[in-house]
């Protein structure tokens, strides 16, 4: 059982009918430690839109059964206010000037890179959240943007993925004490045991100190410092 409140992963949702494209954004994007629900049309979409609460959503604009568009109207005409990226092959200045003017908040093109992808995402969340680019770590940072730590002494160490989202969960509530089970659910949703938390931990000891991760006996895991 966790102590205090349990920072919760961005949600996402993203609207694709392409099957393909949805298995490769769903993998990706649940190892940046997005909760990502998806929707094959643009009905599903403004069904979940409607009924759930996102960061940040994931639009294509070609769609079965509602168009890209149409849909984010609709969003926007009922007070949706999640930023919304629209993921499209339309992308002549006119269909992005549509995009925006339809209540788009970024547009990027297919094909597009990953890295490009993931970090838009995460502008546009830390915006929607009013999170901060930089947390404090004892006397370190956690550089949110770059997914870096900097050290006392300048030194910038770089996160993978999932140490960095596991580190960002306990860098924003650094008062809250984690039980292993809730940062498995937060972080880790496709595990399917408590234990892979521990190797995380053991990670991001193994770069920053084993000061870094604090075990709460019997309980779980705690921020510690740098």
């Amino acid at each position: 059982m966790s102590h205090g409140p349990v920072q919760q992963p961005w949600r996402l949702l993203l609207v694709e009918d392409d099957r393909e494209l949805v298995a490769m954004l769903s993998e990706v994007l649940r190892g940046e430690g997005y909760a990502v629900d998806v929707a094959a049309d643009g009905q599903r979409g403004l069904h979940l839109g409607l009924t759930r609460r996102y960061d940040v959503l994931v639009v294509d604009r070609r769609l079965p059964a509602l168009d890209g568009l149409d849909l984010l109207v609709r969003l926007r005409s009922r007070a949706v206010r999640a930023p919304v990226l629209l993921l499209t092959a339309l992308g002549t200045v006119h269909d992005r000037v549509d995009g925006l003017d339809a209540g788009a908040d970024d547009y990027l093109v297919k094909p597009f890179d990953l890295d490009e992808l993931g970090a838009r995402l995460r502008v546009l969340c830390r915006r929607a959240r009013g999170v901060t680019d930089v947390l404090v770590i004892g006397s370190g940072r956690l550089h949110v943007g770059h997914r870096e730590v900097e050290l006392a002494d300048g030194e910038r160490i770089a996160l993978a993925a999932r140490e960095f989202a596991l580190l960002w969960v306990l860098a924003a509530h650094p008062d809250t004490v984690y039980a292993r089970g809730d940062l498995r659910r937060i972080v880790f949703q496709e595990a399917s045991a408590a234990s892979i938390v521990d190797t995380y931990v053991y990670y991001l000891r193994r770069k920053l100190g084993r000061q870094v991760v604090r075990t709460v006996r019997g309980i779980g895991y705690r921020l510690g410092a740098l």
